[in-house]
């Protein structure tokens, strides 16, 4: 696999830094009513391989903050967690949550580290803080290594859909280090059961008058596993030919492996499911115990979201489908007759 290998040098804040600072990382942590994203916990791992301290940034409605807070002060890592609750974080969106992160990384802030899970939330609201204090942000960090001596941290991210791992080095130039980690690289944390995780409240930084305002947030129900965190994986393509066929297909085996659903970017395009199911560079990125790609030709674009799964079984009857290339299991043959049949043997 190719390796790239790029050095940031932006100039520093106004401010100056006789010595190299101990790492001290600011996670951002999503919830949603009240349970925390898996992504995240993911991030609060990342976050401890700095070799520092690590505080939580936990926002929301009064609602809900306070029992997400009496759970992450039980997360492995974690020394201490910062909250805020305000009606305008109860969904929160970068323009009335970006404020409050730039109050608390202004002039006298004992934070170095930035992170985030690589989420849509924090896609936007991360390089729009870095933005505003002329630094850069890193996206999608699959590994890091933190330089206590020289205070740089080097990180390691894919590009060009995978096929390639830059290297990134961070120098102590740069004073505050924002990036966003890709959950399926590092473990979530732990709970603990003795903690001695501090918790300090944070006045919100209200903005009158936003330029966006949150109307509503629609989430598809399933009482299958979220597809990001699910150990197991069936997803389908376009050889499916339309939704119902694509329900009558995947759901029964899904459901015999206890499977999340997924499908590539051809089927939800053609209206065969929801975007919350694609799996891909656009979609979501996977690496599950089991990804079972069936009728799925194995685009590029798709590959960059599950070919880090521990084991891909593909079905497809073109026996030159590029998916063929990463299976770890391959049966050629159509997926309509395939798949009933390995029903019927599971259920058995």
């Amino acid at each position: 696999m190719l390796r790239t290998s790029s050095i940031f040098c932006r100039r520093a804040f106004a401010r100056s830094y006789a010595t190299a600072a101990s790492p001290h990382a600011l996670v951002f942590l999503e919830h949603r009513g009240g349970v925390i994203d898996s992504g995240s916990l993911s991030a609060l791992t990342a976050a401890e391989q700095l070799g520092g301290e690590v505080s939580a940034l936990v926002v929301g409605s009064s609602e809900h903050v306070q029992g997400v807070v009496d759970t992450v002060k039980k997360l492995k890592g974690v020394t201490s967690v910062l909250h805020s609750t305000s009606p305008q974080y109860a969904e929160p969106i970068p323009e009335t949550l970006s404020p409050l992160l730039e109050k608390l990384l202004s002039d006298s802030t004992p934070f170095t580290h930035v992170v985030s899970a690589t989420s849509s939330s924090a896609k936007s609201l991360l390089p729009r803080v870095a933005a505003r204090l002329d630094v850069p942000a890193i996206s999608d960090v699959t590994s890091l290594e933190h330089d206590a001596s020289s205070g740089s941290t080097t990180f390691t991210r894919p590009i060009y859909a995978g096929n390639a791992i830059a290297t990134v080095r961070a120098p102590s130039a740069i004073p505050i280090k924002f990036f966003t980690v890709r959950s399926t690289a590092f473990a979530p944390a732990a709970q603990q059961e003795a903690t001695s995780a501090t918790d300090k409240t944070v006045d919100p930084v209200d903005v009158n008058d936003p330029s966006t305002v949150h109307i509503k947030t629609t989430i598809a129900k399933s009482d299958r596993p979220d597809l990001g965190v699910a150990s197991r994986v069936v997803s389908g393509g376009r050889a499916l030919k339309n939704a119902e066929t694509f329900q009558q297909t995947l759901y029964p085996l899904a459901d015999a492996l206890g499977a999340a659903v997924g499908a590539s970017r051809a089927a939800v395009d053609a209206g065969y499911a929801d975007n919350s199911l694609q799996v891909g560079q656009t979609g979501k990125v996977v690496a599950p115990e089991l990804y079972m790609a069936l009728g799925i030709s194995g685009a590029i674009q798709h590959l960059a979201g599950m070919k880090d799964s521990k084991l891909i079984v593909a079905i497809n009857k073109d026996a030159d489908a590029p998916i063929f290339q990463v299976a770890d299991v391959g049966l050629i043959a159509d997926i309509f007759d395939a798949v009933p049949e390995l029903v019927e043997k599971l259920k058995k």
